[in-house]
């Protein structure tokens, strides 16, 4: 465990127990919110590779257009 998380921890543990289990409910949510992302991206990667070979694509056969700052 790092110095951070167990001075994140310290700190956690000064909290009301109600306060502890609402960032432990928090923090777990966070993680399992991150693990599906990293899924989701995992299993869509091809997918993302293959929109990005049409937008080069698109892009060089002149069909893009710039971006100016009113459209950022």
């Amino acid at each position: 465990m790092t110095k951070l998380l167990q001075q994140a921890f310290a700190e956690a543990s000064k909290l009301s127990v109600v306060e502890q289990e609402l960032l432990a409910s928090r923090l777990l949510a966070e993680l399992a919110a991150e693990n599906d992302f990293d899924r989701a991206i995992g299993s869509s990667s091809h997918k993302l590779a293959r929109l990005a070979a049409e937008a080069l694509a698109e892009h060089r056969a002149g069909l893009t257009e710039e971006l100016g700052p009113e459209r950022q």
